[in-house]
């Protein structure tokens, strides 16, 4: 039935109908809760009474409501009315890529933007075992903002991902062999075939429009539906060669991913985009012109002034080639996958032949060889489990190793070789990381935030400067005089703003790299090329060149070499500077339960991408923040009813009920040069966020309700906590009088968390290698456990603590109070956490573990660049 303006569908008030189709009808209509206009599309009478068309509308719900990316119509709510299922979308202002293709071709630069984006999207979809099936014009909205999303999940089928056990959710339309689903003229081979249809006939699919968007025609088209389909089983398009404006490097993507066998097309949405965003703009360059004509008889000059200028000309031009070559570093010009397993890594060096580099579990660290020329890959096994490299000598013979605990880990550093043995104690350097001169002379190494050097076998050594806050990542100059590395501030050891400074060897002239350039700074594990004639480093999710200063350039600006649709970090140079090494990487998690009594990991939520989750006192109400993007969701238990309750740029962490469920608390992420980690309140039905202290000037994180709700505690921070252990850095802010009040003895300490009665306090050490507890009857605290922890929660019934274990095992541990017995009751050494802070720990009602899988892609990635 047709609604009118002003009628409504529960909170919803309908304001004018957008259009109709074979598969609902669309309104505009607002929001009456939180103020804002959706979209609301209704399944008529007639189709929602078909069962097959039914479930296609459900399965659209949970496919788009599964996914949160920008590319992707966002989903907020699926409801039903007198029998009449809808789903409220957000609101879409633009037309349809059918409405634009109808006009014409679309211009050369916009195919690429448009293109990167959609491919932006499927990888999304693809990563959480999804694929649309049903890629069309009709199904690709344009916003007036440049924006693409895609719509329409109907037909979309889910994919079990590799080592994933879990069914079909209910509902998912699945394939059956012989049955065509689809669209003609936009079908795979496969689809054709009425074959299973997998991540590469999307690609398929995307490329037969990104074709039709060069071209303005449609790909496959014959004068029947038949005859369509046996052009897509047999025939191929007709060649480009004869378009002049669309470069050859376009037309090579278009080829492969229009390949008749899924095998010889692009593997990934994300390689497919990696390939149109490697399209140089020189490619998308409109040649000039040949020949200028001239008209009039030319002027003829004296001998010597022609002379003159013709010197002067090339002093000019000289210059000028020095001033071009000196600032433009390079460009990419071609990549090749390394690794395929997809796991976490950073690279910590090369020796020509081979790549050595970590692989992060749980908490354990692996090293791993990679043979550049291709092979398979060795793993190097480190002495002992508390024991993990840091760093490499330039000539890839010996691993700087650390021994210890905490976050950071920090401990005495050794050396120890590729090959094998036992390790040599430098001297009595203890730290967190270190790095050699490249004739291994000189040893710089980092304590938290302080910076030493030393000889190279770790003697002599002196403390050079003192930054405030923690220090990785150093290297040392190619000539040996200067030290560059990174400064993490704001959230402490785990995230925060990334800032690069330098400082001459002896300590003198210490100052911040690349000063204003962005806010927030976001600049990362930095390295010298072999030459030395280019700064790497990663920002953004970039891989950026910082030229060395000359007399031409005192001051050179940062120069960005990739635009890469995955985020690139780690980057390593080859021994040549031909050749550049990085870690590409997706983000993208699946949210799991563990049953403690069935000992197994199940989805929760449809295995949402989310983290920090909370429930409400009652049980009935969730919390929690989309991975990666940071934005705070509540909903009921059973995933209903969901709505958003903070947008970008702001960055949720750690969001807690009141005990009334009328109010959720959090802090929010420093975006910005200066800021600080700040607590804010916001309502359960939405609105603003409300600051709670907003003239405190210190960090304010980890708030936790009191069980009667008239207090809220929280803590300074990791870094603050570190820098000055004497001051107390636990406090308690009191709703009703507005105060705070420092907790007695908590100097060091961080992470609190309120027990269920009331009665204690839970917090973490600065350096996560302790666990007290805190008696509000005594006011004293008491060491009660030690290793290395992170995430602490209280039991239910708050007679146990769990926390995640960071020692190297991987596991969810459990501290019984009473006796202070820790038990492990979940093994992680098979289990790859996501999430903000290295992953996180929460609980369920009944104290089962919720953690987020990583879903995501890290390998490595092979570039030539020419930087000699």
């Amino acid at each position: 039935m047709p609604f009118g303006p002003g009628s409504h569908l529960g909170e919803y008030e309908i304001v004018a109908p957008l259009g109709a189709g074979g598969m609902g009808e669309v309104y505009r209509a607002r929001d009456t809760r939180l103020g804002r206009e959706v979209a609301i599309k209704v399944l008529p009478d007639l189709v929602s009474s078909d069962p097959e068309r039914l479930r296609r509308f459900e399965q659209e719900a949970r496919a788009a409501a599964a996914l949160n990316h920008p590319n992707i119509l966002v989903v907020y709510q699926m409801g039903s009315l007198e029998g009449l299922p809808y789903l409220v979308s957000e609101l879409l202002e633009g037309e349809t890529l059918r409405e634009r293709l109808d006009r014409g071709a679309l211009g050369l630069r916009q195919v690429i933007d448009y293109g990167v984006q959609i491919a932006h999207g499927l990888g999304a979809a693809h990563a959480k075992g999804i694929v649309h099936r049903d890629l069309k014009p009709e199904n690709l909205f344009l916003t007036r903002d440049g924006h693409v999303k895609i719509l329409d999940f109907g037909l979309a089928r889910v994919v079990p991902l590799p080592g994933d056990k879990t069914t079909l959710p209910p509902g998912a339309v699945d394939s059956t062999p012989g049955v065509v689903l689809g669209t003609v003229g936009y079908m795979s081979p496969e689809q054709v075939r009425g074959e299973p249809a997998d991540a590469r006939s999307d690609i398929f699919s995307f490329t037969v429009i990104l074709r039709e968007m060069l071209t303005g025609k449609r790909t496959f088209e014959k004068t029947s539906s038949a005859e369509t389909m046996a052009a897509i089983l047999h025939d191929d398009p007709p060649p480009l060669s004869a378009e002049p404006s669309i470069p050859a490097g376009l037309q090579r993507v278009l080829q492969r991913g229009l390949e008749k066998s899924p095998e010889r097309r692009f593997h990934s949405a994300s390689d497919l985009a990696f390939a149109l965003e490697a399209l140089s703009d020189p490619a998308l360059a409109t040649p000039l012109p040949r020949d200028v004509p001239q008209t009039g008889e030319p002027r003829r000059l004296p001998r010597w002034v022609a002379g003159a200028a013709f010197a002067g000309v090339a002093i000019v031009g000289l210059a000028l080639w020095f001033w071009v070559r000196e600032a433009k570093p390079p460009a990419i010009t071609n990549y090749v996958q390394l690794t395929t397993d997809g796991e976490q890594k950073r690279l910590l060096g090369t020796d020509g032949a081979r790549i050595y580099l970590t692989k992060l579990g749980p908490s354990v660290e692996n090293v791993d060889a990679i043979q550049i020329a291709g092979g398979a890959q060795s793993n190097i096994a480190m002495p002992a489990l508390d024991i993990g490299p840091v760093n490499i000598s330039a000539d890839g013979a010996e691993f700087l190793v650390i021994s210890g605990g905490g976050v950071p880990v920090r401990g005495p550093i050794w050396s120890l070789s590729v090959l094998g043995g036992s390790p040599r104690r430098l001297g009595q350097a203890k730290g967190n990381y270190a790095a050699w001169s490249a004739d291994r002379q000189w040893l710089a190494y980092a304590d938290a935030a302080d910076l030493y050097v030393a000889r190279g076998d770790g003697s002599d050594a002196h403390r050079i400067l003192n930054v405030g806050t923690l220090i990785t990542h150093v290297v040392w100059s190619p000539d040996n005089r200067r030290l560059r590395f990174e400064a993490s501030e704001g959230l402490g050891p785990f995230d925060g703003l990334q800032r690069l400074w330098e400082v001459n060897a002896d300590g003198s002239n210490p100052h911040r790299l690349l000063e204003g350039w962005h806010n927030p700074p976001d600049e990362c594990c930095g390295v010298w090329s072999r030459s030395g004639k280019y700064y790497l480093f990663a920002s953004r999710g970039q891989i950026w060149a910082l030229a060395r200063p000359n007399w031409l350039h005192p001051h050179p600006r940062p120069v960005q070499l990739t635009s890469s649709p995955m985020a690139l970090s780690w980057p390593l140079p080859g021994l040549d500077d031909r050749k550049l090494f990085v870690v590409g990487a997706t983000y993208h998690g699946e949210l799991m339960r563990y049953d403690l009594k069935s000992k197994e990991a199940t989805p929760f939520l449809g295995g949402i991408s989310a983290q920090y989750v909370s429930f409400s006192q009652d049980g009935k109400q969730l919390a929690w923040v989309s991975f990666p993007e940071g934005t705070l969701w509540r909903s009921g238990v059973d995933g209903s009813n969901r709505v958003q309750l903070t947008f970008p740029p702001m960055q949720v962490v750690l969001p807690r009920w009141s005990p009334d469920g009328s109010r959720l608390v959090f802090f929010k992420e420093p975006i910005g040069s200066g800021e600080r980690a700040r607590m804010y309140e916001i309502s359960a039905e939405g609105g603003s966020p409300a600051e709670l202290i907003p003239g405190d000037d210190g960090n304010q994180q980890d708030p936790n309700w009191s069980p009667d709700g008239k207090q809220i505690v929280f803590a300074r921070g990791a870094t603050e906590a570190t820098a000055d252990p004497g001051q107390p850095q636990v406090r308690i802010f009191d709703r009703a009088t507005r105060t705070v009040q420092p907790v007695p003895g908590s100097g060091g300490l961080f992470s609190p968390r309120w027990s269920p009665d009331g009665r204690t306090l839970a917090a973490l050490g600065a350096d996560s290698k302790s666990l007290s507890t805190f008696d509000f009857a005594t006011q004293k605290w008491t060491t009660v456990a030690r290793g290395t922890f992170g995430w602490l929660n209280w039991s239910r019934d708050g007679r146990s603590i769990y926390l995640l274990d960071f020692s190297g095992r991987g596991a969810v541990l459990r501290l019984r109070l009473a006796d202070g017995k820790m038990e492990t009751v979940v093994d992680l050494r098979n289990f790859a956490i996501a999430g903000g802070f290295g992953g996180s720990l929460t609980l369920t009602p009944d104290d089962s573990p919720l953690l987020l899988r990583d879903r995501g892609t890290q390998d490595v990635y092979a570039m030539d660049w020419g930087a000699s």
